[in-house]
């Protein structure tokens, strides 16, 4: 992808490329086991189709224009929120529906 910001002026005043920093996806170092179950759990949300909130807020998304691998991205996204937000509140799980 690219933007305007790509291009800046140097000293003689034409345009030359700008460096930009890649801070985008994950490093060598990423935990493989981690991703795969963070990019599968919206698959099984969504193959569920149960009417939970992730599954609305995926079905939003799609009415509201959003390609279906997009819509899932931000459902996993979402569900990684929730979990570092619980992890670091050394909260837990009261869905019952998981308890069972």
């Amino acid at each position: 992808m690219r933007s305007s910001s790509d291009w800046v002026r140097n000293q003689t005043g034409q345009w030359q490329r700008a460096v930009v920093a890649q801070t985008r996806g994950l490093s060598k170092k990423h935990n493989t086991t981690l991703k795969a179950i963070f990019k599968g759990a919206p698959t099984t949300v969504i193959q569920r189709g149960k009417p939970e909130p992730l599954y609305a807020d995926y079905e939003r998304l799609l009415e509201s224009g959003t390609k279906p691998n997009l819509a899932k991205l931000t459902v996993a996204r979402k569900i990684a929120a929730i979990v570092l937000r619980m992890w670091k509140q050394q909260e837990v799980c009261r869905d019952k529906a998981m308890n069972t």
